[in-house]
């Protein structure tokens, strides 16, 4: 089951972001580190994140997704995507965003990245790699695949 809509943000100044955010969301963050912060909203139900990341790769939006209740809701997911030839990837039990997650992505037409994950505890560290590489935390795995959505077309 879907529990929030997820938006991750690069931002190259946190706490410049941080003040912006909290005046417009009305809250505090629930989770804030060195280079990443994430708001936790019930209303709208949504996971905010900021990622301290340059511009150059990429622009603002860092990626989409939703998080969901559990595992199984990730595997479920994950299955119907597989079915439908828009699966990516599987990351179980990796450590991103200073948290264990469970998830998988995939990417739209026009390359933007979308994740469907569940957190299964916080962590100390950003990523499970080495100490700062971005690759492997609050990024889609590889370049975007152009995806042939054949049959979502109307038959001429």
């Amino acid at each position: 089951m879907i529990q929030r809509m997820h938006v991750a943000v690069n931002c190259t100044d946190l706490e410049r972001s941080l003040e912006f955010y909290r005046s417009f969301f009305g809250e505090e963050p629930a989770k804030v580190k060195d280079n990443y912060a994430k708001f936790e909203l019930s209303q709208p139900a949504l996971h905010f994140s900021l990622n301290v990341r340059p511009f150059e790769r990429g622009g603002v939006l860092n990626h989409l997704g939703f998080q969901v209740s559990s595992t199984e809701d990730v595997l479920q997911m994950g299955e119907r995507l597989r079915a439908s030839g828009l699966l990516l990837k599987d990351e179980m039990n990796t450590t991103c965003c200073y948290a264990v997650q469970d998830k998988v992505w995939v990417y739209d037409p026009d390359g933007n990245a979308w994740e469907i994950f569940h957190t299964k505890e916080d962590s100390e560290f950003e990523s499970a790699g080495e100490e700062r590489d971005l690759s492997l935390c609050c990024l889609p795995p590889s370049a975007p695949v152009a995806v042939e959505f054949t049959s979502f077309r109307k038959k001429s």
